[in-house]
């Protein structure tokens, strides 16, 4: 059987998706393979000996940095605005399945902090924090202001969702007698599942890693991006990196995790 011959443009856009990649991941390779420096090595190649010496130093007081205490307010703050956005984001899309008075003027109120610059949304809340005599947390002010980025982003997916949705399925429950609660309970939360782990993970991954909007509302207490964006000035060793590697496989164990749940979704749903 005669193969068919691949046409030039195959390949030039084969090169052209390769070097996307290795544009894409090869900074984070790299600060992963300078994280392994040996107890003398440097912030540039080529390694000097290898060692885990700069993960054990993480877990060691050190004279510039935070990284446990800042870890642990991006994990709280992160799980909390996942929480605002997947219960706001489901709520709005069955709100939005009926057209109500100035629903359109609202939608569009939502998406405004999408176009609006985020060191400005952060810039604002603070002045509005300043003018009204609060302090500025990473509890409160920093909430709001990654709920202004994450709320968006799960509208729209659940926007997108409940547009596609085969109302079908819900007045079959109801003619079979099932109530209101029970037809959400029952067939529609379990039909849009996945989309409820896609915007529960948006809103965590989002929020962990903002730093822009978190910078002028975070109070006296750093999260973790604000942390390592101070580190830069003052840390010289490669325990900077080795923070970078950790924190890139905590988010690969978010995903990988996430979509271990789907997994377990779908054959518990197949199963039913």
């Amino acid at each position: 059987m005669k193969r068919t011959r691949r046409p030039a443009s195959f390949y030039f856009l084969s090169v052209v998706f390769g070097l996307f990649l290795l544009f894409l991941y090869g900074p984070t390779l790299t600060i992963g393979i300078l994280s392994f420096q040996g107890p003398n090595g440097g912030l540039t190649f080529p390694l000097n000996g290898v060692s885990l010496h700069w993960f054990g130093n993480l877990f060691t007081t050190q004279q510039v940095g935070d990284f446990g205490g800042s870890f642990m307010r991006s994990i709280l703050l992160g799980l909390g605005v996942m929480v605002c956005t997947l219960l706001f984001s489901v709520l709005a899309g069955f709100a939005y399945r009926r057209r109500f008075a100035g629903s359109q003027w609202l939608f569009y109120l939502t998406l405004a902090s999408l176009i609006i610059p985020s060191i400005l949304v952060s810039l604002g809340i603070g002045l509005m924090f300043d003018r009204l005599g609060w302090d500025p947390n990473w509890y409160s002010s920093a909430f709001g202001a990654h709920l202004t980025w994450t709320l968006p982003f799960g509208l729209l997916i659940m926007f997108a969702v409940f547009n596609r949705f085969d109302r079908a399925y819900e007045m079959a429950a109801r003619d079979l007698g099932a109530s209101p609660w029970q037809t959400v309970r029952l067939i529609v939360l379990p039909l849009i599942a996945p989309s409820l782990f896609g915007v529960a993970l948006f809103g965590l991954t989002l929020s962990y890693d903002e730093f822009a909007r978190t910078l002028m509302v975070a109070g006296s207490f750093n999260t973790l991006p604000l942390e390592v964006f101070g580190m830069t000035t003052n840390v010289t060793t490669p325990v900077l990196y080795a923070l970078g590697t950790l924190t890139t496989l905590f988010s690969f164990s978010l995903i990988a995790l996430v979509l271990l749940a789907m997994a377990v979704s779908a054959r518990a749903r197949k199963g039913a």
